[in-house]
């Protein structure tokens, strides 16, 4: 696969590293040869991810560079320290930006709230535009890309997470929009749209073990497949659009989701 999907030489900032599909991102770039900025709001997860990597690199004699930044997207100061720490320790070089950092919670239009809504849309929808508008002038200065980590919630419509819904449709808008304004500066943007994938990220908008495991368990008949994805799975897309083999790819939304969104109700 490296030799497919080499990313030596390039920088990369992930979103969301500590856990789930971010984590397995990083872990799949670092095994690429990606100089990595890793952020996140976990600062422990984060120092045993580096911690983690550094010792594969070690056995191995890699010589990219990682570095960690903790966090809160929701902040914006937080997030443009994250290009603080990438003006001093990469010079300011960008060649991937992965917007992966995301939050799920439930609610429906009669049950939910001004306050969820803002909450999921400053995560999901407004860090990214931040986090891009930062990111856009470094990577026209490298012709890199951006992959936004979205959902097939984004594509198709599921009752009982209206703002987790309208945030993941508004960033494959952001997708399409910034891919058409930033392709004459040779710079791509694509987003990758998991459906259910075994992560934390149900578990922490409030379901308990017995749901998660009787949801995981129906994606059997959710997906086309027969069965939810992993998180390598979807690591696996984002390496795919973030290299030179997907240099010919612009302003897509791809699903990796196990045909989910193929499917009608019979």
């Amino acid at each position: 696969m490296s030799k497919i999907f080499s990313l030596a030489g390039k920088t990369a900032i992930i979103t969301g590293a500590s856990s789930g599909i971010g984590r397995s991102t990083a872990v799949l770039f670092n095994s690429l040869d990606a100089s990595l900025l890793l952020t996140g709001r976990n600062a422990e997860k984060l120092d045993e991810l580096v911690q983690e990597l550094t010792k594969t690199n070690a056995t191995k004699e890699k010589k990219n560079q990682i570095h960690v930044v903790t966090a809160d997207l929701a902040k914006e100061e937080d997030v443009n320290s994250i290009f603080t720490v990438l003006k001093n320790k990469f010079d300011n070089k960008l060649d991937i930006l992965v917007n992966n950092a995301g939050i799920l919670e439930r609610g429906t239009i009669l049950d939910s709230n001004l306050e969820q809504y803002d909450r999921v849309m400053n995560i999901n929808l407004r860090a990214l535009y931040q986090l891009t508008a930062l990111a856009a002038p470094l990577l026209i200065k490298t012709k890199g890309n951006i992959v936004n980590v979205s959902s097939v919630n984004g594509i198709r419509s599921f009752p009982g997470v209206l703002a987790y819904n309208i945030s993941k449709a508004g960033v494959d808008q952001l997708t399409r929009c910034t891919a058409l304004e930033l392709a004459p500066h040779g710079v791509r943007v694509n987003s990758v749209n998991p459906g259910v994938t075994v992560t934390n990220l149900h578990l922490r908008s409030g379901m308990d073990e017995t749901a998660y495991k009787a949801f995981l368990d129906n994606s059997k008949n959710t997906h086309a497949l027969g069965r939810a994805g992993t998180v390598e799975e979807v690591a696996q897309a984002i390496a795919f659009v973030a290299s030179d083999a997907a240099s010919f790819i612009t302003g897509a939304s791809i699903p990796v989701d196990g045909g989910r969104h193929a499917m009608c109700p019979r």
